[in-house]
């Protein structure tokens, strides 16, 4: 158990059942409506599969957030492969109190890159790839006591996120 991110499939961004996304979808298509913008669908086909576990503690990862004036970078649930100038927010049946607040892939990527100038990553997070890679990585470098693992664990997996929404073109979500 826990909070995971993961990306959405087509299929499950459309539907209406328990699980789907099709009333996000529709709140962000008629806000990108308003602006102007023409609404997002994802592509037909198989996508591959992006999931971290979110296991480390997020403090380090907040405060270098806060030092370099990102803060946005900790306030979306749903990212998505479209450039939004300011994040899109849509109340849910669900949760009609809590609207979930949308990114933009292109302006998140910004975000962690720049957080990521400011970190070493060793090469191994940057070249993490398939699902749970990079908590597979930070399970290891807990146990060898890597100074700062919290902290580049989370700049890698928005910068993985971000690139995987754009390169795939789905949701990236946190579940």
């Amino acid at each position: 158990m826990g909070i995971y991110m993961v990306s959405v499939t087509a299929e499950d961004w459309r539907g209406a059942y328990e699980g789907g996304r099709a009333e996000i979808a529709a709140g962000l298509n008629r806000e990108l409506g308003r602006r102007g913008l023409p609404p997002y669908a994802p592509g037909p086909g198989p996508v591959p599969r992006f999931e971290e576990k979110m296991v480390p503690p997020m403090d380090g990862f907040a405060e270098l957030c806060r030092e370099h004036g990102v803060d946005d970078l900790l306030s979306w649930s749903v990212l998505v492969p479209v450039s939004l100038d300011s994040e899109v927010t849509v109340a849910t049946q669900e949760e009609p109190d809590e609207p979930l607040a949308i990114a933009g892939a292109p302006q998140v990527l910004l975000m962690a890159e720049l957080l990521g100038a400011s970190v070493p990553l060793p090469p191994e997070v940057l070249a993490a790839s398939g699902p749970l890679a990079l908590t597979s990585w930070y399970f290891d470098a807990s146990a060898r006591e890597v100074p700062g693992a919290d902290t580049t664990f989370h700049t890698a997996l928005y910068l993985h996120a971000a690139r995987h929404c754009l390169t795939h073109g789905c949701p990236v979500v946190y579940s």
